[in-house]
C-alpha cells in the first residue's frame, strides 16, 4: 500500500503544505508527457492545467505519484501559488514559511489588510472561492472598493467559472485543481489572452453583487450610458442600489426591491427558470382587461423579469398593493395594435392565475431603434394622483451613444 495512504487524517494537511512549499519559482524541466498522477486521469477536467503548473514549478505533487486535486488549499498556499506563478519578487524573511510570499503579495496589492488579519491563524484557514476570485481579479489589474463585486469581476473576465447551473459556491472551499486552473487563467490574461466565460456564473455573480442580472442577460436593452454616466466606473454601476427602497410621500407605504432577475426565454437552460412557474401557465397582457391573456410560452423572443420584494402598507384604502413591489421597466418597444392580438411589441405585465397576481413582466427583444430616448427601471407606489411617486433605480439613454 502506498505510504501516503497510510497517513492519518491529522497528518494529511502537513503533506499538503509540503507539496505547495516545495514548489520552486524557477521553471521545471519536467516534460509534459512524463507527468502522470494516478489520481488525475487523462479525462480529468483540470489535467492540462495541472500538468502545466507542475512544469512551471509553482506547484508539485505528493509522494507516490499523487496530486490530490480535490484537497483543499489554505490562503497561504494559494498566495504562494499566485506570487510564484506571476513572478513577484520574494525576499526571505526568516519567519514562517509563508511570510515572504505574503509580503510579496502585499507589495503587489494582491492582499490588503482589510481582507483578513495578517496572522498565522488566518493564513492557515482554507481559502474560499470568493477569496480566490478576489486575489485572481487583483492579479490581472481589476479594481473595486465593493467587496461583493470581486466575484462578478472575476466571472466576467473568465477567471472564475461556476459549479454548474449558475452556482457560484462563494463560501465553498477551493481545491488544488480549482486553484491551479485559476492561476493558469490569471497567467493567460496577463499574457494578453482572452478567456471563455460562463454566462450563468456571471449572471449569478451580478445578482450577488447588486441584486440584478439585467446587464448580463439583456445588455441590448439596458447596456447604455445615462445622462450623468461619467461619474460611474462602468455601465453596470449605473444601477442604483441606494434607490431600491421607495417610501411614499405620506410615509404610509414602503416597498423594497431585493432582486430583479432577467430570464432569457430563448434559453431553455437558463437556471433562473426554476424560480418561476412553468411558462405554459403564465400569460401576458397589455391593457386588454377583457382578454384572457396570451401564453408566455408562445413568445420566446423576449425576457421574463421577476422580482423579490417586500412591502409595508399602512394605508390599504390608498395603496392597492398586491403583496409585492410595483416594479416597472419603461421605454422598451413601441405601441402597436397587433399587441392586443398577441404580438408582443412592448413591455407587458405577466400573470399566473389572475391579473396582477405575480411580480413578473415580459420584455420583447428589440433593436435599438425600438428603444425610446430613455429606458427606466423604477419602483412605483400602487396608486395614482398626488400620492403616486417613483424611485428611479436606472435611467439609461440608448440614443446618446453613437
Amino acid at each position: 500500500m502506498n505510504t501516503l495512504l497510510k497517513l492519518s487524517k491529522k497528518a494529511a494537511p502537513v503533506f499538503l503544505l509540503l507539496a505547495v512549499s516545495l514548489a520552486s519559482s524557477s521553471t521545471s524541466t519536467v516534460k509534459a508527457d512524463s507527468i502522470q498522477f494516478s489520481d488525475v486521469p487523462a479525462k480529468h477536467w483540470a489535467k492540462s492545467g495541472i500538468d502545466t503548473a507542475v512544469i512551471k514549478g509553482y506547484v508539485v505533487g505528493y509522494p507516490g505519484g499523487l496530486f490530490m486535486p480535490n484537497a483543499n488549499v489554505t490562503r497561504a498556499e494559494f498566495i504562494k501559488m499566485i506570487v510564484t506563478a506571476t513572478g513577484q519578487s520574494v525576499e526571505d524573511t526568516g519567519g514562517k514559511w509563508y511570510e515572504s510570499y505574503v509580503n510579496a503579495a502585499e507589495q503587489a496589492k494582491l492582499y490588503v489588510a482589510s481582507d483578513f488579519a495578517n496572522s498565522e491563524l488566518e493564513w492557515n484557514k482554507k481559502i474560499t472561492r470568493q477569496e480566490m476570485a478576489r486575489i485572481a481579479a487583483r492579479a490581472t489589474g481589476l479594481q473595486t472598493k465593493e467587496d461583493d463585486k470581486w466575484m462578478y469581476l472575476a466571472a466576467k473576465s473568465g477567471l472564475i467559472s461556476g459549479l454548474g447551473a449558475g452556482k457560484l459556491g462563494e463560501k465553498e472551499n477551493t481545491t488544488r485543481a480549482q486553484s491551479v486552473a485559476t492561476v493558469e487563467r490569471v497567467l493567460t490574461v496577463k499574457g494578453g489572452g482572452k478567456l471563455p466565460t460562463d454566462k450563468y456564473a456571471i449572471s449569478s455573480a451580478e445578482i450577488a453583487w447588486h441584486k440584478t442580472n439585467i446587464f448580463t442577460v439583456m445588455p441590448e436593452i439596458v447596456g447604455y450610458r445615462g445622462e450623468d454616466w461619467s461619474r460611474y466606473a462602468s455601465i453596470e454601476d449605473q444601477w442604483r442600489e441606494d434607490k431600491l427602497t421607495l417610501t411614499s410621500k405620506d410615509n404610509k407605504y414602503v416597498a423594497t426591491l431585493h432582486e430583479l432577475v432577467a430570464i432569457d426565454l430563448e434559453d431553455p437552460n437558463d437556471p433562473n427558470l426554476k424560480q418561476v412557474p412553468p411558462l405554459s401557465t403564465l400569460k401576458w397582457s397589455y391593457g386588454e382587461y377583457g382578454n384572457p391573456g396570451h401564453p408566455v410560452s408562445n413568445y420566446k423572443k423576449a425576457y421574463l423579469l421577476y422580482w423579490k420584494s417586500t412591502e409595508k402598507n399602512d394605508a390599504t384604502d390608498r395603496y392597492f398593493g398586491d403583496g409585492f413591489a410595483q416594479v416597472e421597466l419603461i421605454g422598451v418597444g413601441l405601441p402597436n395594435p397587433k399587441q392586443e392580438e398577441g404580438v408582443l411589441t412592448m413591455t407587458a405585465p405577466v400573470f399566473h392565475k389572475k391579473r396582477d397576481d405575480s411580480p413578473y413582466i415580459i420584455v420583447p427583444k428589440v433593436t435599438k431603434d425600438k428603444l425610446r430616448k430613455s429606458v427606466n427601471v423604477w419602483i412605483a407606489t400602487p396608486t395614482s394622483g398626488y400620492f403616486r411617486s417613483f424611485a428611479d433605480i436606472l435611467i439609461v439613454n440608448p440614443h446618446s451613444e453613437q
